[in-house]
């Protein structure tokens, strides 16, 4: 897969990082040269120093051949029209947006993009939403045969109850327990709606994983490596993540808005 990820802080530099190690092709934005220092030596990816929102750094970053993309600067503004511009511009099937504001998680929301609160960022919860079917499960109990994990509403599902979603074969292995939408946890699911952008969190039984990967992916529910937490809340990091820079980068992409469409 080829992966965008706009803003070289620590979730930035760690996501890239981590992407290459498991062999993808990466390309990293970040409108200061300095935050790339964050990046190991030797790093393999592209770096691109620029804007997310700005189209000429997004194609020299590869959008036109990118599988998924991850806007993780500090600026709200920044990852909403980045991430917007990838799903329309460039029709980038996986799209996930870093959001400090959770009274803006509606506008994430009717554009279909994942997002995960900065207060419990990390960056495996963001391999899990540009990655299809990526990442380890959250919980298993301690016989290894149940587990947790959570996956990204599947296009089709959208506009459709979730639970009738599930496939009727499924219904002794695999349990709807709650969704996501606009940062809010849901656990009254019975009725509920699809929309897109919705995660969900669904219990799973192992002998069933050859048929879950049917349905959200071709990654195993086998444990992976644990992978760092960034610190909750808006600290200021390296690569433009310190949170007082959000308004500006989204007053400059005010400024660029002539060329975000073709």
């Amino acid at each position: 897969m080829h992966v965008i990820v706009v803003g070289c802080g620590r979730v930035g530099s760690g996501l890239a990082t981590q992407l290459t190690a498991e062999g993808h092709s990466v390309a990293i934005v970040d409108k200061q040269a300095s935050a790339f220092r964050r990046l190991p030596h030797g790093w393999r990816g592209q770096k691109v120093l620029g804007f997310g929102f700005d189209r000429l750094h997004l194609e020299e970053a590869g959008a036109g051949r990118a599988d998924a993309l991850a806007a993780v600067t500090s600026g709200d503004n920044s990852n909403i029209l980045t991430a917007r511009i990838a799903r329309e511009n460039y029709e980038i099937p996986n799209v996930v947006a870093r959001i400090y504001d959770p009274r803006r998680a509606e506008i994430f929301q009717r554009l279909g993009i994942p997002t995960v609160p900065s207060v419990s960022w990390t960056i495996d919860q963001v391999f899990r939403r540009i990655l299809p079917g990526g990442g380890a499960f959250d919980w298993t109990d301690s016989s290894g045969r149940l587990h947790i994990v959570e996956r990204t509403l599947p296009a089709a599902w959208a506009g459709r109850r979730i639970v009738e979603a599930l496939p009727e074969e499924l219904a002794a292995r695999m349990k709807l327990v709650g969704v996501t939408r606009s940062g809010e946890g849901l656990l009254d699911v019975d009725t509920l709606i699809g929309q897109e952008g919705d995660v969900l969190h669904l219990m799973v039984a192992a002998e069933s994983e050859e048929r879950f990967r049917e349905l959200f992916g071709h990654h195993s529910l086998h444990a992976t490596s644990p992978r760092p937490d960034t610190p909750p809340g808006g600290a200021a990091t390296a690569g433009g993540e310190a949170a007082a820079g959000g308004e500006a980068e989204g007053a400059a992409a005010d400024r660029r808005g002539g060329r975000w469409r073709r």
